[in-house]
């Protein structure tokens, strides 16, 4: 008898006996929490819209939750539909992501992500919207109209839906060229709007001078930049900033500048 007690591996028979008592421990408590979360009510809403931009308030939100939802503060925690919830906030245009979660002191609490523009376009057909910073196309805001580049001209592709991605190689154009742009602030405080002229080119409108600015298209935006540079710091205060009419990045290896007219006319005369 005392063999065969000497026999038992004691440390596992414990180890056994621990983990059965965790165990148990843990159906307990979950199950306390279970019972005590299907009483639990609802007693405080807490919407965070973080960011600088501000397309959609708190109002916007508490009247969608009213009308799709009911009163929401006063309901138990397990009646709420998250996931609901989740996805009518989404369905705004200017919320890119909604996360919804509930505590066990009653507090739910909706945390919003929003778009953030980075170009606004006007098309050929007087149609008005934003573009993000996922190529997404959003509609204006009635709250807020954020400081960004305008796109304007001959861009033909329609807005048709609150939310839609971009669709036309031109327009994804001008979005690189604002997301560039948007990158260094010494363009970004230069360049105020874009336009695609008759040729489809897109062209630039600074703030300081008054040259048309030529890009083209969106291919090797950095090497055309670095020219435009090179005329800033050296061709415009050497000859004259209101000497040339045009600056042309387009061209591979080549900066082309074309002088105004009455210009030309003196120096031929």
């Amino acid at each position: 008898m005392i063999s065969w007690i000497k026999n038992i591996r004691w440390r596992r028979v414990f180890l056994s006996i621990l983990w059965l008592g965790c165990l148990s421990g843990l159906i307990f408590l979950m199950s306390f929490i279970s019972i005590k979360s299907n009483s639990l009510v609802c007693n405080d809403l807490r919407v965070l819209i973080p960011g600088e931009q501000s397309f959609v308030i708190r109002e916007d939100i508490d009247q969608l939750l009213m009308k799709k939802h009911g009163e929401i503060v006063g309901r138990t925690l397990t009646s709420l539909p998250i996931h609901e919830i989740e996805q009518d906030l989404q369905a705004i245009p200017f919320i890119e992501q909604a996360m919804v979660n509930v505590d066990m002191n009653g507090m739910m609490t909706v945390n919003i992500k929003q778009r953030i523009a980075a170009l606004r376009v006007i098309n050929a057909q007087g149609e008005d919207f934003y573009i993000d910073e996922n190529a997404v196309k959003f509609p204006l805001s009635k709250h807020y109209a954020p400081n960004v580049l305008v796109a304007n001209g001959h861009i033909e592709e329609r807005f048709g839906a609150n939310t839609d991605s971009v669709q036309t190689a031109l327009l994804m154009e001008l979005f690189e060229t604002a997301e560039f742009i948007q990158s260094d602030s010494l363009w970004n405080d230069q360049i105020e709007q874009l336009y695609v002229n008759a040729n489809r080119e897109i062209e630039m409108v600074p703030r300081i001078g008054g040259q048309q600015i030529i890009l083209g298209n969106a291919d090797s935006l950095q090497t055309k930049f670095n020219k435009l540079l090179l005329f800033y710091k050296h061709i415009a205060p050497t000859v004259g900033w209101d000497v040339y009419k045009t600056v042309n990045l387009s061209f591979a290896n080549q900066l082309v500048c074309t002088k105004k007219e009455n210009l030309l006319n003196n120096s031929i005369n």
